[in-house]
């Protein structure tokens, strides 16, 4: 018989450390997709619009992206990922940060992050999210970044662009 204390251990366990993710791996891409229908199926509603470029996006899209992944998975499957590019100014763009809904406020998208600037250290991160995605854009300021702007999608719908200023990191090396 399990206990609600052994219940409630067992739910905070620690997931494995975030890996990139291959896209050529057809199994790896499945996963992501998956969780992306998932994570952004929770953010459509808060938000109030299911026309969300991710959540109609096809496997092959997904894999010609031109992002980098890190993943985080627990003990069976991909629970949480990071999609980023780097931009010719050197500044890291986020371009999509999504957790299983069964794994929110398990610190999953801190660890992604956080690992995120430890591979890609920038003078300047960049995210954008729905303006009525209060969980996302909580954690956003939580990490220090501020908004910036706001852009309209559709009537009625805005998202939130927000940014982060790091003058600590490194200077990206260009060749030239």
């Amino acid at each position: 018989m399990t206990s609600q204390r052994d219940a409630t251990a067992e739910s905070d366990r620690p997931f494995a450390e975030p890996v990139p993710l291959d896209l050529a791996d057809p199994d790896t891409l499945r996963q992501l997709w998956d969780l992306q229908q998932a994570s952004y199926a929770v953010e459509a509603r808060l938000i109030g619009f299911d026309g969300l470029p991710p959540l109609h996006e096809s496997l092959e899209q997904l894999r010609a992206c031109d992002e980098s992944f890190l993943g985080v998975r627990d003990e069976s499957k991909l629970v949480g990922a990071v999609g980023w590019t780097r931009l010719p100014n050197g500044a890291v763009d986020i371009c999509r940060l999504v957790v299983h809904p069964g794994a929110h406020r398990r610190g999953v998208a801190t660890v992604l992050l956080d690992a995120l600037e430890s591979i890609e250290p920038a003078e300047l991160t960049i995210v954008s999210t729905g303006t009525a995605n209060l969980p996302a854009l909580t954690l956003y300021r939580r990490r220090g970044f501020m908004p910036v702007g706001e852009r309209q999608i559709a009537p009625g719908v805005t998202i939130t662009l927000l940014e982060r200023k790091n003058a600590s990191a490194p200077q990206p090396i260009h060749n030239s």
